[in-house]
């Protein structure tokens, strides 16, 4: 596997982002580009349980997929402040996954904005992340295809990104958007999944302030080094190829894939899990590699 640093820029015009790195579809670290929001002054766990407190919020885990755990369910559901509290305490591994604050929590809606970076970001959503020291995302690409703007706050959290031409190397699990479980990025088994020497994309350390583009498509693998939260804007797909993918994310892919899972159950999951590594491993051994 190689990887190579995200690159950092702390100062990027609107057109020096477009022709740099939108239209070369590269990720970036854009680290000023909060500087003037209320919200990396005031947004800590405190202000949270302050201002959000009594939201009940879904909380995800990093479950083993069965015929009774989609893809898509969460674990449990608790007030926002009783989850921080848990996550200061290192008591829990639950995420906060896709959880919209412009309807949720509309104070928080006050402390940013949706930047003009020629995205045209979509302003009725802005997703709700977070995770304690040591949670972790499984390797996934978004079913939408969205470009993110990733704004994180809080601990350090790293960021893991492949583009969508590396698919072929990543175990991805049929009828899904996220690869086989049992692979683990930081410390990769070449024995058992050797498509993944061959992998190659970015990785990325992030801090409070700091926004991280991911282009439309890339898969991303997420570690909470220290507890902290995001905040995701996304701009849905406009290149023809893209809106064509999401289409077929949405109306094909994600219907088989319930339609099968409760027709087959565990059956459905296991003969997936196991063409991840069956398919991957032949592609690879045709390449002649």
């Amino acid at each position: 596997m190689k990887l190579q640093p995200v690159v950092r820029e702390e100062h990027l015009s609107r057109a020096e982002f477009l022709s740099a790195y939108r239209r070369a579809q590269r990720p970036v670290v854009l680290a000023q580009l909060t500087a003037d929001w209320p919200a990396r002054g005031k947004w800590n766990f405190d202000y949270l349980r302050e201002v959000a407190g009594d939201t009940v919020v879904p909380l995800y885990a990093n479950r083993q997929r069965d015929a009774h755990n989609y893809q898509y369910a969460h674990a449990a559901e608790m007030p926002l402040r009783d989850y921080l509290d848990r996550l200061e305490a290192g008591e829990s591994d639950l995420r906060v996954f896709s959880f919209n604050i412009l309807s949720a929590m509309p104070t928080l809606a006050r402390d940013f904005s949706f930047p003009d970076m020629g995205l045209k970001l979509f302003d009725k959503v802005a997703f709700l992340f977070a995770g304690g020291r040591g949670a972790r995302v499984q390797m996934h690409f978004d079913i939408d295809v969205p470009e993110l703007l990733l704004c994180h706050f809080g601990g350090r959290k790293r960021v893991m990104l492949f583009p969508p031409a590396q698919t072929r190397h990543i175990y991805r699990v049929p009828f899904s958007f996220s690869s086989l479980r049992e692979v683990d990025y930081d410390q990769p088994d070449y024995t058992r999944f050797p498509a993944l020497r061959r992998l190659e994309g970015y990785t990325a350390e992030l801090g409070h302030g700091d926004v991280l583009y991911i282009p439309s498509g890339y898969w991303h693998y997420i570690v909470y080094e220290e507890p902290g939260f995001s905040v995701s804007l996304r701009a849905l797909p406009r290149r023809p190829g893209n809106v064509l993918r999401m289409l077929h994310n949405l109306l094909f892919v994600r219907t088989i894939e319930r339609g099968m899972r409760k027709l087959y159950g565990q059956r459905w999951v296991a003969r997936n899990e196991r063409r991840a590594v069956e398919g991957t491993n032949r592609r690879l051994r045709r390449s002649g590699v």
